[in-house]
């Protein structure tokens, strides 16, 4: 008896495999909206295709990884004419593994964004591809990823470089648009339960949390000026850290302005120093990426490793350190901005609009029992769809691009692809886009100003 029940439910499992997202996840998440658990599977791939690359960057996985044909120096016992590559596999193996996991997750999800361009509702056709068959979709990304491990070298490592790091950049704004709307959300749900329940706990917590932000953001500009700069050397970073101080200075004001509490009485110090740590970390992160070893202390024990081909005297390839604070600290940030767009139920008119997603109105109704027995969650699509497939799947291929460019500290191979180099186009890249980033909030600020007539609430 136990084995015939254990077979159904296996045969359970594999129709959900093979049918729709609420099949799939209905167990763990049964009064969720169909919309909802659809991007959350879609995460998921995401974050197993981060989890590989993690490991296949760790110490260690040189050994394993010379075992696959034609993938580097020494590292089969049977060669495949043209895929003979001469180069250092202990010190560029790791990053070879990053480029093409995240090059086959990169083109799985632009697959699907050109699928599902102009879907309306989940009457479309291509809405059972999107919410369903999830079993033949992790075929087609493993299909992806082992033929990605077979691309000869050429100029893929240069070009791929360049494409992660505009994907990197926009990216990057993507994730700061995030952090404001989840800044909104939870200075508008605080309040409002201070105002409804009249007890003083939810603006004090708001009041500690603004605080430690700031206090944060100004003890990382203390630190940087402190580590990475020199008396008599380093002047960009002097000029990062100062300008990106006084703008954040300058963003903290226009917050709490009159004018602007009265235009977005939502807008406040809570935002703007969220916005101000973020900066802060964006900047940190490009000067770890200076190749001039005085203004990096981050790089000052490997970086003669990766940028020189040479072997070292007593003939074993040097070591390439991949992780670092910075990489960590983005990662987390990554994690977490990926899950709040999988979930996120937002009253942010502006937000929506760029996101491509429809005002939230909660997490979802209560899960119904299908003809054949199984809880199913609520199909929400019906009429309109909640959030923009295409988009949902293009941002997801930008955070692709932004996972390979962060497990290999947008080093940049040189044309041999024998080497690694960090260099300064990676450092204008992610100051370029804390500017910009900064200018995207203070337009968030004074829009409803300048255009009095549209509606910003």
């Amino acid at each position: 008896m136990g084995a015939c029940m254990a077979l159904f439910s296996v045969a359970s499992c594999a129709s959900c495999l093979c049918g729709s997202a609420p099949c799939l996840l209905c167990g763990c998440c049964p009064s969720s909206n169909n919309s909802t658990i659809t991007r959350l599977v879609f995460s998921f791939f995401l974050l197993l295709g981060t989890l590989v690359s993690v490991i296949m960057i760790l110490p260690g996985m040189e050994t394993q990884l010379r075992k696959i044909p034609g993938f580097c120096q020494g590292g089969s016992a049977i060669p495949i004419p043209g895929f003979e590559n001469q180069v250092n596999c202990d010190v560029i193996v790791g990053y070879k593994s990053v480029y093409r996991m995240c090059f086959a997750m990169t083109c799985f999800f632009f697959l699907f964004s050109a699928i599902m361009i102009r879907v309306r509702s989940s009457k479309d056709p291509r809405a059972a591809i999107q919410n369903g068959f999830w079993f033949f979709k992790f075929l087609i990304l493993i299909g992806i990823t082992v033929g990605a491990f077979f691309i000869p070298d050429g100029t893929f490592p240069t070009v791929w470089f360049y494409f992660g790091v505009v994907g990197s950049f926009i990216f990057i704004l993507i994730q700061l648009v995030l952090l404001i709307d989840f800044a909104h959300s939870w200075n508008k749900l605080w309040v409002a339960n201070a105002e409804d329940g009249g007890s003083k706990g939810w603006f004090a917590g708001l009041l500690s949390f603004t605080v430690l932000y700031y206090a944060l953001a100004v003890t990382a500009v203390v630190l940087f000026y402190v580590y990475y700069t020199q008396p008599d050397d380093c002047t960009e970073h002097k000029v990062f850290i100062s300008l990106n101080l006084i703008f954040c200075v300058i963003i903290s004001i226009v917050s709490i302005l009159p004018k602007i509490q009265e235009a977005q009485p939502h807008s406040g110090l809570l935002q703007a120093s969220l916005i101000s740590l973020y900066t802060m970390y964006v900047t940190w992160s490009a000067m770890t990426n200076n190749p001039n070893r005085n203004c990096n202390p981050s790089l000052l024990s490997f970086v003669s490793n990766i940028s020189t081909t040479e072997p070292s005297d007593d003939g074993t390839p040097g070591q390439v350190q991949w992780w670092d604070a910075q990489g960590i600290v983005g990662l987390i940030i990554f994690l977490f901005c990926t899950l709040y767009a999988s979930i996120r139920s937002s009253s942010n008119t502006q937000v929506n609009k760029l996101m491509q997603t429809e005002e939230g109105g909660g997490s979802g109704g209560e899960g119904v029992v299908g003809e054949d027995g199984i809880l199913r969650a609520v199909d929400n699509e019906e009429e309109k769809v909640s959030y923009s497939y295409s988009v949902f799947h293009f941002h997801l291929c930008l955070a692709s691009l932004y996972i390979m460019m962060t497990l290999t500290n947008w080093y940049q191979p040189d044309a041999t692809t024998q080497a690694m180099q960090s260099d300064m186009p990676a450092v204008w890249v992610k100051m370029s886009s804390s500017w910009l980033g900064l200018g995207l909030y203070l337009w968030t600020l004074i829009a409803p100003l300048i255009f009095p007539d549209r509606n910003f609430n």
